[in-house]
This record gives structure tokens, C-alpha cells and sequence, in this order.
């Protein structure tokens, strides 16, 4: 007989932390080198580090494909292990590595051919289009690596094997941070790379992960057993997949969407004005983060337990992970609104970044709480297979609301104003989050 998985008899408490804490230090660690990358890259003007914040729609693009798909998979092999269906964990697993590298080649396809058209419609300033390009050549055409971590380090997820994806993430994090200014500037008798060195450590960061990823499936990983020689295509696990995975990779495509309109609202103001929103990215990640950890560490949990068809396990497994999002909120809230000058000064700022900076990050922090609720709901409805939900919530809060908000509120002529479109969306995303969760606990019959 199959033994049990942890996922259906630990206690839930010891078990959300158990899954969740090493993902949420290797998050840490990632939101740790994003930073860092904005502060290195800052160092060489205030134009190459715009060039890197108009990117992110771009890499986040990049992760919406790989997160999103990561996400149905992942959804689809916890639940599989739940059932003690064996064969399907297996064959899930195999059709995961095909999506990697199919993955792959659409965005090489698109690094190679895209490049000048989307920093051309973002901003006319020669130096910035020409930072932005070596950019994105090197991390979209070359984002195997990103596909590849995202897959593995989630096959090690949805069997509980958190501490291994900690381990991987952290390798890649740490590979980035140091190679960040050896690139960048040309230290140890290496060429200066500037904005393209950056850009080089990041994939050579991913690409460690990735392939310390593969090690510890194959070394590690004895729930699932990838074997692509005897693979056999089956269009329905691709259907399982992305009946979760294609919500979630448009509800994060969305988020690329509200950054380049932002960015394109933000830049009518000033370049500057875009550099402080990428900034706020860059810092915002350290709060959040975490909690996508906390949120990839429940997933499995739920989604096996809808398998095993244990519903209490289920709900206690979101109050805490709930409590968990908000307390860390408030922390991230409390940092933001007293020291935004500080956090600013991370990133050379001039007096120019800081005097829009400051009011933009009390104002924009304002959310956090209310967005710990509506981040945990998402990655709850995406667990037991109501991907479309997510959607629904993400589309609400970025395109119905936060955008033409963010508009309207900038045609007031001040840049202040434009901030307090994030707490107006999360208010609205907190509602519908709220409806749709008591739509699914009435749902479960079992």
C-alpha cells in the first residue's frame, strides 16, 4: 500500500509552515537580488535604471508563462498524489518538462524579434531604448533557464519537498548577486557590461537553478518519475493543465498589461516618475514575496486535500495562510510608511526620485493589508481548480479599476493623485475575493 503523504496527516499548522517557510526565504532571497539588481544598475545612471523598470512588463510576461503553467501542473500532480493516482503524477510530470521547453522557444522566438518595437513605444529617449534592448535580448531570448527553474523547483513543491526548491532558488539568487557587479562593471578583468551585464548574471543564475532543479528531482523526488523516453502525448493532462494554468497566466499577463499602461501614464509626467514606479517594484517584492511563498507552500496542501476529499483540512489550512498574509502586511506596511526615504536612497536616488518617491510609497502602501486577502484567495481558487476566479478578481482589480483610475486621477495634473489608484483596485478586489470564497466553501459537498 502507498504511504501517506504528509500533505493528508501532519498537523496543518506544522505542516503550512513546514511547506511554506523554506519557499518563502528562497522568495526572500529572490526579492533580496531583485533589489540588489536595481541598486547595481542604478549606479550607472538614472536612464539605465528606467531601461530595466520599462522591461518588467516583459519579465513579467516571462513569469506569468512559466508561473501560470507551473500553477496547473502543480495543482493537477498534488491532487493526482491525493488520489493515489500513480501513473497520472507521472505521466503530469513528464507533459510539465514538454511545456518547458516548448515554453522556451516562444519567448526566444520573441526576445529575437520584439525588442526595439517595445521600448520604441514606451519612450523616445535613444539611451534608454538602446539599455532596454540589450536588456530584453538577453532575458527574454535566453529565459530557458527562468522555464526550467519554474518547472522543477515546482515538481519538488507539489510532493512537499520545499527545502529543495529553497536550496535552487537560493543557488540561482546568490549566483546572480555576485556575478551583478563583476558584469556590470568589469571587475576581476571582465569587460563593462553595464545594463547587458546584468541582464547575463540573471540567466546565468536561472540556469544553475534549472539545473540543480533537475538534480534533485531526479536524486530526491521518489513521488514522481520523469521519463521522457517513455513518453506518450495525452492532449487531456495538456487540457488539465491549462484549464487551471491559462487563468493564471492571464491574470498574471494582466499584471504586464497594468505596468506598461502605468508606465505609459507615469512617463506623460516624467522619466523619473516611471524609475520611482519600478522602484517600488523592485521593493514591493520584498513584502510580497514571502507571501507567494506562504501561497506556494498552501497550494498543495489544498489541492491534495480536495483529492482526499478532506474538508476541514481545506479550511484551516486558508484561515491560517490568511492570518499568516495579513501579519506580514502590516509589517511591510509599518516599514513603507516610515521610511520611504531610506529605501529610496537604496537606489542612488536623486532629490528629483525622492521628492515623487516618498508620497508615492505612503500613498501605494496603503494597500498591503488588504492585498495579503486577495493574494491567498487567488492561490486558493487556482487549488481546487477555479483558475477562471483568479482571473475574474485580477481583471476587476487591474483593468476595470486600477487603470482607468490611475487615468482618470492624472488628468487632475498631479502625480500624487495617480498613487492612490492601487488602494481604490485592492478595495475592489477585496470584495470580489470575498463573494468568491464563500461561493466555493458552499460548494464543497464532501
Amino acid at each position: 500500500m502507498q504511504k501517506e503523504n504528509k500533505m493528508g496527516t501532519m498537523p496543518i499548522n506544522k505542516l503550512l509552515i513546514t511547506m511554506s517557510l523554506p519557499i518563502m526565504i528562497s522568495m526572500v532571497v529572490q526579492a533580496l537580488y531583485n533589489i540588489v539588481d536595481s541598486i547595481f544598475v542604478a549606479q550607472i545612471s538614472e536612464n539605465a535604471l528606467t531601461a530595466v523598470s520599462l522591461a518588467f512588463p516583459a519579465q513579467n510576461l516571462m513569469i506569468a508563462f512559466a508561473g501560470g503553467t507551473a500553477v496547473g501542473f502543480n495543482a493537477l500532480l498534488s491532487r493526482s498524489l491525493g488520489e493515489k493516482a500513480q501513473e497520472h503524477v507521472n505521466a503530469t510530470a513528464n507533459h510539465a518538462v514538454l511545456l518547458w521547453i516548448f515554453n522556451s522557444i516562444l519567448f526566444f522566438l520573441i526576445g529575437m524579434t520584439c525588442a526595439n518595437v517595445f521600448f520604441k513605444a514606451q519612450t523616445s529617449d535613444v539611451q534608454i531604448i538602446n539599455y532596454g534592448v540589450q536588456y530584453f535580448l538577453i532575458v527574454v531570448g535566453c529565459s530557458f533557464g527562468l522555464f526550467g527553474q519554474f518547472t522543477f523547483e515546482r515538481l519538488l513543491q507539489s510532493t512537499g519537498r520545499t527545502i529543495h526548491t529553497m536550496i535552487t532558488q537560493g543557488l540561482g539568487a546568490i549566483i546572480n548577486i555576485i556575478l551583478d557587479p563583476i558584469f556590470i562593471f568589469g571587475l576581476f578583468g571582465m569587460p563593462r557590461l553595464e545594463v547587458a551585464g546584468a541582464a547575463l548574471a540573471t540567466i546565468i543564475g536561472q540556469i544553475c537553478a534549472c539545473l540543480l532543479g533537475i538534480f534533485m528531482n531526479i536524486k530526491f523526488n521518489s513521488d514522481i518519475h520523469i521519463n521522457m523516453k517513455k513518453f506518450k502525448f495525452n492532449f487531456q493532462i495538456i487540457k488539465q493543465i491549462y484549464t487551471v494554468g491559462i487563468p493564471s497566466i492571464i491574470m498574471q499577463s494582466i499584471g504586464s498589461v497594468m505596468t506598461f499602461g502605468m508606465n505609459l501614464i507615469l512617463i506623460s509626467f516624467s522619466t523619473t516618475a516611471a524609475a520611482v514606479f519600478g522602484v517600488y517594484f523592485k521593493l514591493q517584492s520584498f513584502v510580497f514575496m514571502p507571501i507567494f511563498g506562504l501561497n506556494n507552500g498552501m497550494i498543495p496542501i489544498v489541492a491534495y486535500n480536495l483529492g482526499a476529499k478532506n474538508k476541514d483540512r481545506m479550511v484551516q489550512t486558508v484561515k491560517l495562510a490568511i492570518c499568516y498574509a495579513v501579519g506580514m502586511m502590516i509589517i511591510g506596511t509599518i516599514i513603507f510608511e516610515s521610511i520611504p526615504q531610506t529605501l529610496l536612497g537604496l537606489f542612488n536616488a536623486s532629490s528629483t526620485m525622492i521628492s515623487i518617491g516618498i508620497p508615492a510609497l505612503r500613498i501605494i502602501a496603503i494597500h498591503f493589508i488588504l492585498a495579503g486577502f486577495s493574494i491567498v484567495c487567488s492561490a486558493l481558487f487556482q487549488a481546487v481548480g477555479k483558475g477562471t476566479y483568479s482571473l475574474i478578481v485580477s481583471i476587476i482589480r487591474q483593468l476595470i479599476v486600477l487603470l482607468p483610475v490611475a487615468y482618470l486621477l492624472a488628468q487632475l495634473g498631479n502625480i500624487n493623485y495617480v498613487w492612490a489608484s492601487f488602494p481604490i483596485a485592492e478595495g475592489a478586489s477585496v470584495i470580489t475575493c470575498a463573494i468568491l470564497l464563500k461561493k466555493i466553501y458552499s460548494s464543497l459537498d464532501f
